[in-house]
């Protein structure tokens, strides 16, 4: 059984015969195995603690896997040796003292480090399983698999990256994936020539890797590595005439184009990386479970211009527009039978029908003409648009016309963050309609699933960039043309109707600023329905 946190080192069985993979790139099988005298044997106890079982393989470094059993505690242990010690040991040893101190569920535990002189061996947790480089070799792995190693590699260099160390060794052969899904990364080899940026761009590498069975670093031995060995487990990256290197998206058909740009945005040493906690955070937005569900609906967000709870219609309750409307129905039904029985009561005495009082022909002091009845718009999926001028190698634009298709069961949402200030990545994001012609607008709504949305609206007129302008110069225009105040952290009951009457729009811009939570530290926004209001 795998421990609860730790290092890895995996076993397969093929044929009957067992291989040790996660301990960096293996030997060629051509390479013979080093055995001298005072090498170990199959049940020798070391340390009076780690008996020897089983001699895995010798990997390309020149240190011999071992499966073992820690006799005292009754573990399965992974020994990886070194024969001889001594300064030969030095680099190995320092290394799994390091690693040693940090503790972290991505991360291989390290037990013990001795060095004997003769030989030196590292202790550490055995877990059963395939490292990402078996694992590829059935073929690429889909998106969300690659994006959820990506993130468990990551998360382990934050840890290692906090206590100002570098791990040097992240490639496929040192990330383990165990039987029970657990993504681990073993095998740290600090030299003082690495360093935390190689680290994170290495993370690009492993995306890479699983995304098209390619390791786009082949062309160069791997740290500890003699040449020749890398290249004869891991195959190079597609690439072209100037060795320039393909894009996941040029290899295969389904890779999403905010993966596709951040596993190359890693590997391109002309951009600078981000730290490994922000990576890490990024790719736990990008991390969403496949059977993850809509949250129950908590009703609408609707723009007022009063900050009063006290204040806003009744006509808003959870239940959303379709409530709205019933009311509104019941409303039209009572007007028309009021008026039924005004003219009927008026005429009364009239034995021929008219009324009592007719209204003059004409008048100086006629009544001004009813206003123009308010109407629900129809929008069609051309008319939204999602406006995201912070976006960097992201795609949040699909399923943006759920907002507008009248099935509240439907919805379109963000990336999840791991704070309400989207991570601290972008500014805000909005969903731009196009009312396509200048329109006297009365009300807008916007139905989430979640309250605590911090939202904006802002209107445009004809004259306003439209759905053709960037993103950036788009938001920059409707700064001065805020429609309200701005609605902090307010519940889903929130209604605008505050337009001025001689004002025209062609353009809003639903704008938000801070997400509502929609699980213990994940933040989104997901919006199941807008409804403009004219007249």
């Amino acid at each position: 059984m795998p421990s609860s946190s730790g290092p890895s080192i995996d076993t397969i069985t093929e044929g009957g015969r067992v291989t040790q993979v996660g301990e960096g790139q293996e030997a060629e099988e051509s390479a013979p195995s080093v055995m001298t005298f005072g090498a170990p044997t199959v049940g020798e106890i070391l340390a009076e603690r780690y008996e020897l079982v089983e001699h895995i393989n010798d990997d390309s470094a020149g240190r011999q896997v071992w499966r073992g059993v820690d006799v005292i505690l009754r573990r399965p242990v992974a020994v990886v040796l070194r024969h001889p010690g001594g300064d030969s040991a030095t680099e190995m040893l320092q290394a799994a003292v390091a690693a040693s101190r940090v503790i972290h569920p991505n991360l291989a535990g390290v037990y013990d480090a001795i060095d004997e002189a003769e030989r030196a061996y590292v202790v550490r947790e055995w877990v059963d399983g395939r490292s990402l480089r078996e694992l590829t070799a059935e073929g690429p792995l889909d998106p969300a698999r690659a994006t959820s190693i990506g993130h468990a590699v990551a998360s382990a260099l934050a840890a290692v990256h906090a206590t100002d160390m570098v791990h040097g060794n992240v490639h496929p052969g040192t990330v383990m994936i165990s039987d029970d899904g657990r993504v681990v990364l073993a095998d740290a080899r600090t030299d003082g020539a690495d360093s935390q940026e190689n680290d994170i761009r290495a993370v690009g590498g492993v995306l890479y890797f699983a995304l098209t069975g390619h390791w786009p670093h082949a062309e160069a031995p791997l740290h500890g590595a003699t040449a020749g060995h890398g290249r004869a487990v891991i195959p190079d990256a597609v690439r072209d005439a100037n060795g320039a290197l393909a894009a996941p998206r040029q290899i295969r058909a389904g890779v999403p184009a905010y993966l596709d740009d951040l596993t190359m945005d890693l590997l391109d040493r002309q951009i600078a990386p981000p730290s490994s906690d922000v990576l890490t955070a990024e790719l736990a937005r990008l991390e969403v479970p496949a059977d993850e569900q809509y949250l129950e609906q908590a009703g609408p967000l609707r723009f007022t211009s009063s900050d009063s709870e006290d204040e806003r219609t009744p006509l808003s309750p959870a239940g959303g527009r379709k409530v709205v409307f019933g009311i509104a129905g019941l409303l039209v039904v009572a007007l028309i039978g009021l008026l039924i029985g005004v003219t009927t009561l008026g005429g009364g005495d009239d034995p021929g029908g008219q009324a009592a009082n007719p209204t003059p022909a004409a008048s100086d002091d006629a009544p001004a003409p009813a206003p123009a009845a308010i109407r629900t718009l129809k929008l069609g999926p051309d008319q939204v648009r999602v406006i995201d001028p912070d976006s960097r190698a992201r795609d949040e634009f699909d399923g943006i016309e759920k907002v507008v298709d009248g099935d509240q069961d439907e919805a379109w949402q963000t990336d999840s963050y791991y704070n309400a200030k989207f991570s601290n990545l972008k500014a805000g994001m909005g969903i731009l309609i196009d009312l396509k012609q200048p329109q006297t607008v009365k009300s807008v709504e916007a139905v989430l699933s979640n309250r605590g949305a911090t939202g904006q609206l802002y209107g445009g007129t004809a004259d306003h960039p439209s759905t053709s302008a960037g993103d950036k110069a788009l938001v920059e225009a409707y700064k001065s043309s805020q429609i309200g105040p701005t609605l902090e952290n307010h519940g889903a009951k929130m209604v605008f109707d505050g337009f001025e009457a001689d004002q025209k729009y062609q353009y809003l811009l639903f704008w938000v600023t801070d997400l509502p939570e929609v699980d213990a530290g994940r933040f989104k926004l997901i919006v199941q329905e807008i409804t403009v209001q004219v007249q």
